[in-house]
């Protein structure tokens, strides 16, 4: 049996204040902090250990990633960085109130905004000071590599590749690996492994910090999937995720 683990970052500074945070490097919050060292815990005491991990270039991945190999005592291992693992770029929204967002332009417009497949947001401003073409993480990235705004669909044809050529092929020298990443860059990979359709990947919803286990058999064909998370507890973290962009 094969596994690889997709674990959304903990709750961010962002995420506590219901702003759309896309490329934006926010750190985590005390709360995403915990969350995350839990996720760990949780992973330990089910049995999962790692000899690999991926993350993206933001620091509230990494620092996720980062606590939860903490709490499992894996703080050695290889940890393999890329920016294809970035969160989905909201454009001209990054920095914006969610809820507020929602109240100007509609519920609906903001869960096209957030959760469709290829419906994008107005490019975000060139000389915008979190622009990505301004951060020396991307200096080696092709400039037009650099989303100024995506949809979920630009998201995925960034992610998919990094995903086929480096990650799913590990899971030949490893048995299990972590991936800690971002609600659309994760979503996009979800899409890809269960089939999902672009109009249904609209209603899925994935929460902090919450270890999402895949497994794989010997031939790599997908066996099952599963949260390592109380039901109820997950159904709830889950609406809250949904909730984020409605107006109050």
């Amino acid at each position: 049996m094969k596994r690889i683990v997709l674990i959304r970052h903990g709750e961010s500074q962002w995420n506590k204040e219901n702003r759309f945070t896309g490329w934006t490097n926010v750190d985590l919050s005390e709360k995403g902090v915990q969350e995350a060292f839990e996720a760990g815990k949780t992973l330990k005491e089910n049995g999962f250990t790692f000899e690999v991990a991926y993350t993206s270039y933001l620091k509230r991945a990494i620092k996720t990633l980062n606590n939860v190999l903490d709490a499992m005592d894996l703080d050695w291992i290889p940890v393999r960085k890329s920016w294809r693992l970035n969160e989905k770029h909201y454009g001209m929204l990054q920095g914006l109130n969610k809820a507020e967002t929602a109240e100007k332009y509609g519920d609906e417009q903001v869960k096209l905004w957030r959760r469709s497949y290829d419906v994008e947001p107005l490019p975000l401003d060139e000389n915008d000071p979190n622009s990505a073409t301004k951060d020396s993480r991307y200096a080696g990235v092709p400039d037009e590599y650099i989303p100024r705004t995506e949809a979920l669909k630009q998201c995925i044809e960034r992610v998919m590749p990094y995903w086929e050529c480096e990650i799913f092929p590990a899971l030949k020298q490893h048995d299990d690996i972590v991936v800690v990443a971002h609600g659309n860059s994760l979503r996009g990979v979800v899409k890809h492994l269960k089939g999902i359709s672009d109009n249904d990947i609209v209603g899925l919803n994935i929460p902090t910090a919450t270890p999402y286990v895949f497994e794989f058999d010997d031939n790599l064909k997908l066996v099952k999937d599963y949260y390592l998370a109380d039901p109820e507890v997950l159904k709830a973290k889950q609406q809250a995720v949904a909730n984020q962009g409605k107006a109050k």
